[in-house]
């Protein structure tokens, strides 16, 4: 049986940081006071506020792209180099960069552009753990439902 420890954190500023230096440890989690958690995470090439990642072991950040494998994690800010960080949204409800045409309540998954996601993704592009809670019959930044999204290259639309 493990035992669990644990550490009250408290954190300067909000979610739309971005830092130039590291603040905190890359993988560092949070809360914000409607428990929606956030991941610190770095930033890739044209991220912008909304954009859909992937991130691997190490926590450095991709765009969402067509047959990625790993978690998925939505930007808070314009962390758009490699050499800034901030947080990224990983559960509860956050704005999301939408393609157009996606429907209420959708599963989503990558669809047309890195780092965007939509209702109409090819299979092995669904994501698991991400719902659109708003129609969109444009492109547009809209609220979503996150529950720890990932993405493993083999499930079909819709999954």
């Amino acid at each position: 049986m493990a035992i669990l420890t644990g550490r009250t954190q408290i954190f300067s500023g909000d979610t739309t940081n971005v830092d130039t230096v590291l603040a905190h440890k890359l993988g560092t989690r949070a809360y914000d006071v409607d428990e929606r958690e956030y991941i610190y995470l770095t930033g890739a090439s044209s991220t912008i506020l909304g954009s859909w990642v992937t991130y691997d072991e190490a926590f450095l950040t991709t765009l969402l792209a067509a047959n990625a494998v790993g978690p998925v994690a939505v930007a808070m800010a314009i962390i758009n180099t490699t050499a800034k960080y901030g947080w990224y949204c990983i559960f509860g409800e956050c704005e999301a960069d939408i393609v157009a045409n996606c429907a209420d309540n959708a599963f989503l998954g990558y669809e047309t552009s890195a780092g965007k996601a939509g209702d109409g993704c090819a299979t092995g592009d669904a994501m698991m753990g991400a719902v659109s809670r708003e129609l969109t019959t444009t492109a547009a930044v809209v609220t979503v439902q996150l529950s720890y999204p990932s993405v493993n290259d083999r499930m079909g639309s819709g999954s």
